[in-house]
């Protein structure tokens, strides 16, 4: 067994169990330092020296994700794709909406519309994107690009896996869009046999989404 320990309220309690033949599924549990749920955290494994090539494509990345506009919200809240993937903006409101990123990874526009644009958006660059509406200053969503193929992303239970991991290896990474300081990357090591079992303390001082409150906007106001 490994243990390995950092000093910030954010812990990560991470297993390693036998998957696909020299591969295994990590099994994460994120939590705050009072010990309750971190939903939407992100998870990351970066091959390093010794892993096995990383695929251009793997069945577990998200060639393609939604991010959709209802009840005037962006859902989900966060969203983990690798660079490439291409992501739909659905409005199923019953108002319009503009949404837009500024964010260097990925700048777009996609001006005043109702139900499924023509074109999904690529996001072809790493890094993080925060996506807005230009009506609607309350709405907002998160896509972290990432460009290793093991990732994911904490449920509301704060759990998360990540299959089909080949030995060797891996930078891991955490974040999340409250975080208040960028975690150190810790490195681990996956074995072939997929037997290793790793309990891990990291640190993220990050909080869950607070909703803010918002007004109804009349459908012919747009």
């Amino acid at each position: 067994m490994m243990f390995l320990r950092a000093s910030l309220p954010l812990s990560l309690a991470l297993s390693l169990s036998t998957a696909a033949a020299g591969a295994v599924t990590f099994e994460g549990l994120v939590q705050t330092a009072s010990g309750k749920a971190l939903p939407d955290a992100a998870v990351v494994l970066e091959p390093l020296a010794g892993a096995a090539p990383a695929p251009k494509t793997r069945a577990h990345a998200a060639a393609h994700a939604v991010i959709e506009q209802r009840g005037q919200e962006f859902a989900p809240w966060v969203t983990v794709v690798q660079t490439g993937a291409a992501v739909d903006f659905p409005n199923n409101d019953t108002v319009r909406h503009h949404v837009y990123s500024f964010s260097q990874p990925k700048r777009f526009e996609i001006k005043l519309y109702a139900g499924k644009p023509g074109q999904p958006i690529a996001f072809d660059k790493p890094g993080e994107v925060v996506i807005g509406c230009n009506i609607h200053d309350w709405m907002e969503a998160y896509v972290l690009v990432v460009e290793s193929p093991y990732f994911g992303k904490t449920g509301a239970d704060g759990q998360v896996r990540v299959t089909n991991v080949p030995a060797g290896r891996y930078r891991l990474q955490l974040w999340h869009p409250r975080q208040k300081a960028r975690m150190p990357a810790t490195e681990i090591e996956v074995g072939a046999d997929g037997a290793a079992t790793a309990r891990m303390k990291l640190v993220l001082d990050a909080r869950p989404r607070e909703p803010k409150p918002h007004t109804t906007v009349d459908q012919e106001s747009y």
